[in-house]
């Protein structure tokens, strides 16, 4: 019998903050008790993911001012890592999971969901493997790349007593609005990367879609989990706007 994983396709594009406190409430019950393991799988709307360690960075204000000047709202996300991008053509996922040792599992967890976003991408034609590629925007060993070359999706975690979160950005397409907003971004930062190395499955397979890649996703997270259409619920989303303000950029 699969486990199962309740699922929600809720987008809450506005304000900019609200979508990662949905996921940082969900963690917060999920480790309470009080919700199931969930995962939430969203298009999320023009967003530059900044960490706290961007936010302790010197040139912060500068990077928000880039960000904003090229039509991305500044949020502080919940998992670590660097300046990140979500827009019309990315996939965000947010899936936290009760687990009384959470640390213990770590590895694990990154594994699992990195190796089923590569196997959904593989799905649509695509060389997706997984690893860090030399030069990658918020990089990490966790990424899911195309030939080795560009990378596609970043994941990253947080943890917490009682629970776990798992954060995702797959980019199904428009690579270049990502190139436009991280060149500025990460100057300001002083963050070296290379652009080139920003990719989206479309890039690698033109006919393909957000749509379809969403679908990919979905169709290997069945294999594995009995989902289950699961809206968030007033209590979380009450939670979610107390906590909206943490994830805010003045």
């Amino acid at each position: 019998m699969t486990e199962p994983l309740a699922l929600s396709r809720q987008d809450f594009p506005q304000p900019a903050a609200r979508g990662t406190a949905v996921a940082r409430a969900v963690l917060i019950r999920v480790a309470a008790g009080e919700l199931p393991a969930t995962l939430r799988l969203h298009r999320p709307g023009r967003i530059l993911a900044f960490s706290k360690q961007d936010a302790a960075s010197q040139g912060f204000g500068s990077a928000v001012a880039a960000a904003r000047r090229s039509g991305f709202d500044p949020v502080v996300r919940l998992a670590g890592g660097r300046a990140a991008v979500y827009h019309e053509g990315t996939l965000a996922l947010a899936w936290a999971v009760p687990d009384r040792r959470p640390a213990a599992h770590t590895e694990a967890r990154f594994r699992e969901l990195a190796e089923l976003l590569a196997a959904a991408i593989r799905d649509l034609g695509v060389d997706a493997r997984v690893g860090e590629i030399p030069g990658e925007y918020c990089p990490g060993a966790w990424s899911v790349n195309a030939r080795g070359a560009t990378k596609l999706a970043g994941t990253g975690q947080r943890l917490i007593a009682g629970a776990a979160h798992r954060g995702a950005v797959i980019v199904g397409q428009d690579s270049r609005s990502i190139r436009d907003v991280l060149i500025p971004v990460y100057e300001a930062l002083r963050l070296a990367w290379d652009p080139r190395t920003a990719g989206s499955v479309e890039d690698e397979a033109e006919t393909v879609t957000t749509e379809g890649v969403e679908g990919a996703i979905l169709s290997h997270l069945a294999d594995r989990y009995e989902l289950i259409e699961a809206p968030i619920d007033e209590e979380t989303l009450a939670l979610a706007e107390r906590l909206e303000s943490d994830h805010s950029v003045a």
